[in-house]
């Protein structure tokens, strides 16, 4: 399976996700700042897709320089995006390819079928024009069901 860096500054909310994906087989890499993310990204550790918050502490716009940063460490990571907040076109604009977007709150199982479309992706996306952002989840909060 794959190794994760995931990206999120809610506590809860990170151990939740490296949980879900650890039960799924998946190895994870967890940071709560750009700072210890940034750190993992450029060193030697394994990791095949980064997971973050577009908005960690007070930056609302963190998680899209982390992803360019990675993206220049690590030429073609998939990363999957995730807020809660609202995302603007402007901001789609600026997603490295190839990419997933999660919207909050999401399921677990909303969380592994965004990383089976994402690393699937990943392979076919070599040498491919890049293409816009799939979500990974439709409808109201409600009609999804409890998230985090």
């Amino acid at each position: 399976m794959a190794v994760a860096l995931i990206v999120e500054d809610e506590t809860l909310i990170r151990m939740l996700a490296e949980s879900v994906l650890q039960k799924a087989g998946h190895e994870t890499r967890s940071a709560a700042s750009i700072a210890e993310a940034k750190a993992i990204v450029e060193s030697e550790e394994p990791v095949d897709f980064l997971f973050t918050d577009l908005w960690l502490l007070d930056d609302r716009e963190a998680g899209l320089e982390l992803a360019q940063a990675a993206a220049k460490a690590r030429p073609g990571l998939p990363v999957i995006y995730t807020t809660g907040r609202g995302v603007t076109d402007g901001m789609i604009a600026l997603f490295v390819q190839p990419n997933v977007f999660l919207g909050k709150p999401y399921t677990g199982q909303q969380l592994l079928t965004a990383v089976s479309n994402l690393l699937p992706r990943q392979r076919a996306y070599a040498g491919a024009n890049a293409t816009a952002p799939r979500p990974c989840n439709s409808g109201s909060p409600a009609a999804r069901g409890r998230g985090f």
